[in-house]
């Protein structure tokens, strides 16, 4: 008796430390230079170097904002944001879930269909962040969503994916 609970103890806690390493969205691309991943929280410490005893230089404060990974070392990885600042962020503040921010100052147009002539959807200001649906191939276009409006709006306006990448 005392050797079937020792099993099933062992059991439960083998199944409880599997889910426990299940990261869903991890950024799991390393090696991979440079691409565009997103801040995993809304409290986010960014340093001048690949470790904590390095000072902190921002706190990052904007969860699912798109960063673009330029270096890795170890654990930590080497950001640049929207603005061009680069610092280092531990890896499991990321996230491989891809987002683009809004770029071009004011507000933006949010097209029915991948055409500037098409029906302007949404107006959508400048710094907000939306989910990459895709970005089809020979296209200046990428289908993004933001707060629940699903549209389409040129690369140029966007940080988070690059020029000729394609996304489906």
């Amino acid at each position: 008796m005392v050797k079937l609970f020792g099993y099933i103890a062992a059991l439960i806690l083998l199944a409880n430390g599997v889910q426990a390493q299940e990261t869903p969205q991890e950024d799991t691309a390393s090696g991979n230079l440079p691409r565009f991943v997103s801040l995993r929280s809304n409290h986010i410490n960014a340093r001048s170097g690949p470790g904590a005893r390095y000072p902190i230089e921002w706190v990052y404060m904007q969860k699912s904002a798109p960063v673009e990974v330029v270096a890795e070392f170890e654990l930590w990885r080497k950001i640049k944001d929207w603005q061009g600042s680069e610092s280092w962020i531990h890896k499991a503040m990321l996230s491989g879930k891809r987002y683009v921010k809004v770029i071009t100052p004011g507000e933006n147009n949010l097209y029915a269909k991948d055409d500037y002539k098409s029906k302007v959807i949404a107006k959508v200001e400048d710094e907000v962040i939306g989910e990459i649906n895709r970005c089809p191939a020979n296209n200046d276009f990428c289908q993004i969503k933001f707060n629940g409006y699903e549209g389409w709006m040129p690369r140029q306006n966007l940080f988070g994916v690059y020029k000729d990448e394609i996304i489906d």
